[in-house]
């Protein structure tokens, strides 16, 4: 059996897997056994969208993904930092390997179907040089979603109409996210947000990179998934969405609203508190902790934010007091999960 790897390319790689993702109903069928008891047990329907960048069409973007059936669902969302570029490095090499390393590890026994361990594995399997921010989710058949994300990639769980949980972008300072890299780097698997829900049949999970959150609200999220109950259909409309929010100049989107409204570093000496004491970073080859006692000025701050994220909006921008609107072009990526139920036999037992 085998499960698909999905680069941002939009290729397919075929790696050895226990179940595969079935993007059709899993339902019920008959049993030899005697005098079955169907126990209910719940798995993911997926349908899974990616748009590139306009800029990146050709190469396919910087994101990538990958879904699987192992268990009750395991979807992840890997999105390269694009300020690697500029130092004549793919961005997508990190975040695609980062993705297949971790789609090979879903049935590891030492990660023990913990997504938090997941991440650690994967980002120290990975060998290609970059970084990328990461979430991944991970359903059991008991209906625990356990969730580990280091960034700003997203996901939120819809429940009857409404969103019953959320994630928050893990950010050093706005469009500055938290990050895995190749290099000394101050984020790990610790420094991931780890969380567990209750999931139920007919919810409906929405997993993306921050290009999806960016230019798409939660209320239009909600109300497309309303309108459209192919999970593939639903992939398909957001991502298309974000897309045309993202290169439209006039829509105040939540990107740009959030701009407007995050405080900006006005000198140096504000840029310094943002590091008070050396900083503590971590290396992925030596696993230690490595002390720097550079301390960054606004500049830097600037050259950190070009370099690591490529801002599609200059931060002077705001320091000139214009007005922001617009959406954030970015590589897109949409994956929707329909919690169902799969009924398992189990032969009855006689308490007589």
């Amino acid at each position: 059996m085998s499960c698909q790897f999905l680069s941002s390319s939009g290729t397919a790689i075929k790696l050895p897997r226990k179940k595969v993702m079935s993007m059709n109903v899993i339902g019920c069928s008959t049993s030899p056994i005697p005098n079955p008891v169907l126990r209910p047990e719940l798995s993911i329907r997926v349908g899974t969208r990616l748009i590139p960048h306009p800029k990146k069409a050709d190469k396919g973007g910087e994101d990538a993904f990958f879904v699987s059936g192992y268990n009750g669902g395991v979807m992840a969302v890997a999105d390269g930092v694009s300020g690697w570029a500029e130092k004549d490095v793919d961005p997508a090499q990190f975040s695609r390997e980062l993705m297949r390393r971790a789609s090979s590890l879903v049935d590891d026994e030492e990660v023990n179907y913990d997504p938090r361990i997941l991440v650690r594995k994967a980002h120290a399997a990975t060998s290609s040089t970059g970084s990328a921010t990461v979430i991944v989710s991970m359903l059991d058949n008991n209906g625990i979603l356990k969730i580990a994300n280091v960034g700003d990639c997203g996901l939120r769980v819809i429940r009857k109409g409404q969103i019953i949980f959320s994630t928050f972008p893990q950010e050093h300072y706005f469009d500055c996210p938290y990050q895995l890299s190749s290099e000394t780097v101050s984020q790990t698997y610790l420094d991931a947000t780890v969380t567990s829900i209750d999931i139920v049949k007919g919810d409906i999970i929405v997993m993306g990179s921050d290009g999806l959150f960016d230019n798409v609200f939660d209320h239009e999220i909600v109300s497309t998934i309303k309108e459209h109950k192919d999970v593939a259909e639903t992939a398909k409309v957001l991502a298309d969405l974000a897309y045309k929010h993202s290169v439209d100049f006039y829509f105040d989107s939540p990107f740009s609203i959030e701009a407007r409204n995050r405080p900006l570093l006005s000198s140096p000496s504000s840029c310094l508190s943002l590091f008070p004491q050396p900083l503590l970073v971590y290396s992925r080859n030596s696993g230690r902790g490595v002390g720097i006692g550079r301390r960054r000025s606004l500049y830097d701050r600037y050259v950190v934010d070009k370099c690591q994220q490529g801002l599609d909006v200059p931060w002077w921008k705001k320091a000139l007091g214009q007005k922001l609107t617009g959406g954030k072009m970015d590589d897109i990526t949409v994956i929707i999960g329909e919690v169902i139920s799969k009924c398992l036999p189990q032969v009855a037992k006689n308490h007589g």
